[in-house]
Order: C-alpha cells, then structure tokens, then sequence
C-alpha cells in the first residue's frame, strides 16, 4: 500500500557554520518538499524533522481585493472619538 510520498535519501556530512553547525540541503530536495526561506526543525526520537514553516496570511491580498470589489469591506466597529481625538490628534 503506497503513501504517495517521494524518499530520497542522500548522506551528507555536518559541517561548522560559525559557533553552529549546519547541513548542506541539496536544491533538488528543497524543490520537492517546497522548502523555501524558513523551517520548523523538531526533534522526534532520534530523528530530526525539518519543514517548511506555515505560511501566516497567505493569500490574504486576494481576499481584500475581492471583499473591496464585492463592496464587503466596511468597518464593522463604529468608530468612537473623544474631544482630544477631535482637537490634539492629528488626522
């Protein structure tokens, strides 16, 4: 019974980066898990688990985009000033 998961395994050697050490991770791997800018590392037994990091508002552009041309983009919350609102703030 198949997962559908590609494997690839490669041996490669930990290397000093500065104070740290570090992998080199070959660009054929980082295309195939999508692994771009920033990751997760976890440790999980004697396995160490690196993953692309979620994404926070991905897609949220297009969203506002639509909401403003469907005219849903109102501010829900009434907007409550104060005196000094109306004469120290500057607008």
């Amino acid at each position: 019974m198949g997962t559908g998961i590609r494997t690839r395994t490669i041996k490669t050697r930990i290397v000093k980066i500065g104070n740290s050490q570090g992998i080199r991770i070959p660009k054929l791997l980082l295309e195939q898990s999508g692994i771009d800018t920033e990751v997760e590392i976890q440790v999980q037994d004697d396995l160490l688990i690196v993953r692309a990091a979620p994404r926070s508002r991905v897609g949220w552009d297009k969203s506002f985009a639509a909401m403003a041309e469907q005219k849903d983009d109102i501010l829900l919350d009434r907007v409550n000033t104060t005196e000094w609102d109306r004469t120290e703030w500057e607008w």
